[in-house]
C-alpha cells in the first residue's frame, strides 16, 4: 500500500530537524583529523575471469587512518583518464566480489566501490573492519555509540565516504574533475554526505536513509531505524542525547550543504525508507535537483530502470557519454 503522507501533503513535507550549531565545526574537525593521516590509495591488481573490465583491490585510509578496502574497476584497455562514479553499499552489505556490480565500469566509467566497515555479511560480503569500542548497542549498527556524536558509527561511516572521494581521486586513470558519488538507502545516505563535504561534479541518492531521521523511527517499524526504537525502550532516558547525535549526520542537515546537481529518487510503497524522509532531503538539497518518483514500488525502488536513469544523469553531468 501507499506509505507515510498522502498526497499532495507528501509532495509540501519540510523537515523540523533543528541542526547542531557546531555541525560545520564537528565536520570539519572530524575530517581535518582523518586526513592528517593521509596517504596514497595502494593498488593491488585482482585477477578474474572478466576480459572488458580491469579490477584492483584497493586500500585507502578512512576515519582516523582505518584502512578502508574497496575495488577499483574500469574498461580494459582505455587510454587516458576517465571520469569517476564512487559507489557506496546498502545497509548490512559489503563491497562484494570483484565481479560483481559491473555496471559503472561496463558503461565506459572509472569505478570505487567502497566497502563498508563492520558490515558485510547480511546480504554481501565486506572486508574492512570498525576498530572501535562504543559501548552498548542494539543488534546491527545503527546504534553502536549513539548517545554521542563523537563515538557514534556513522560519523566513522561517512568520514570513509568522503574518504572514498580523496582516494578515488588520486587512482591512476582517472579525472579528478569529474567525480561523481551514487548509492542506495544507507549507499544514498552516504552520497548525500560526501557530495555535501567534498567537492564532486554529480550526486545520486536512492531511496536515502538517515534523513529526517526523527520523523522516520516514529512512523515506520522496519530495521534499520527499528533499531533506534529498540535501544530507546531499554535505555529510557537517552533520547535527547540520541537525537542530538542524530543530528550530526542527518541527511537534511548535510543536504542542505549540497552544491552539486543531485537526482534523488523514492518510492510511494517503501516501508523501510518513508518517503517523506526522502522528500525532506530532497527540499532541502542546496543544488541543483532532480526527483524521481517509482509510484508502485517499496525499498527496491525502480531497479533496472534506476539504473540505466542513473547512469544517463552522471553521464550528462561529468560530460562523459557511456561507452
Amino acid at each position: 500500500m501507499f506509505q507515510d503522507l498522502p498526497e499532495p501533503a507528501l509532495w509540501e513535507h519540510a523537515s523540523a530537524l533543528a541542526e547542531p550549531a557546531d555541525l560545520d565545526a564537528f565536520w570539519a574537525r572530524t575530517l581535518a583529523e582523518s586526513r592528517a593521516h593521509d596517504a596514497p590509495p595502494a593498488l593491488v591488481p585482482e585477477p578474474t575471469p572478466l576480459t572488458t573490465l580491469d579490477v584492483w583491490d584497493v586500500t585507502f585510509p578512512g576515519f582516523g587512518g582505518d584502512p578502508v578496502r574497496a575495488w577499483y574497476r574500469r574498461p580494459a584497455g582505455v587510454e587516458g583518464p576517465l571520469p569517476v562514479v564512487v559507489q557506496y553499499v546498502g545497509y548490512g552489505g559489503g563491497r562484494g566480489a570483484p565481479t560483481e556490480n559491473l555496471l559503472w565500469a561496463s558503461a565506459g566509467f572509472a569505478h570505487l566501490q567502497m566497502d563498508t566497515r563492520g558490515q558485510g555479511s547480511g546480504w554481501s560480503r565486506g572486508d574492512t573492519p570498525d576498530p572501535w569500542g562504543t559501548g552498548p548497542q542494539a543488534p546491527g549498527v545503527m546504534t553502536r555509540g549513539i548517545e554521542d556524536p563523537g563515538t557514534y558509527y556513522y560519523r566513522r561511516l561517512l568520514t570513509d565516504a568522503v574518504r572514498a572521494v580523496d582516494a578515488a581521486r588520486a587512482l591512476p586513470g582517472v579525472d579528478p574533475d569529474r567525480v561523481a558519488v551514487v548509492g542506495g538507502s544507507q549507499g544514498a545516505a552516504m552520497a548525500i554526505a560526501a557530495g555535501a563535504l567534498a567537492d564532486v561534479a554529480a550526486v545520486v541518492a536512492d531511496v536515502p536513509f538517515l534523513c529526517d531521521v526523527a520523523r522516520a523511527v516514529g512512523i515506520t517499524d522496519s530495521k534499520p531505524y527499528a533499531e533506534v526504537v529498540e535501544y530507546l525502550a531499554v535505555h529510557r532516558g537517552a533520547e535527547e542525547r540520541v537525537l542530538r547525535t542524530l543530528s550530526y549526520v542527518d541527511g537534511v542537515g548535510l543536504a542542505r550543504r549540497g552544491r552539486a546537481p543531485a537526482r534523488f529518487s523514492v518510492a510511494l510503497m517503501d516501508v523501510v525508507v518513508p518517503p517523506s524522509t526522502v522528500v525532506a532531503a530532497h527540499r532541502a538539497w542546496g543544488g541543483p535537483k532532480e526527483l524521481r518518483v517509482w509510484r508502485y514500488n517499496g525499498h527496491e525502488s525502480g531497479g533496472p530502470e534506476q539504473d540505466r536513469e542513473a547512469v544517463a544523469f552522471v553521464a550528462r553531468e561529468l560530460g562523459a557519454a557511456p561507452h
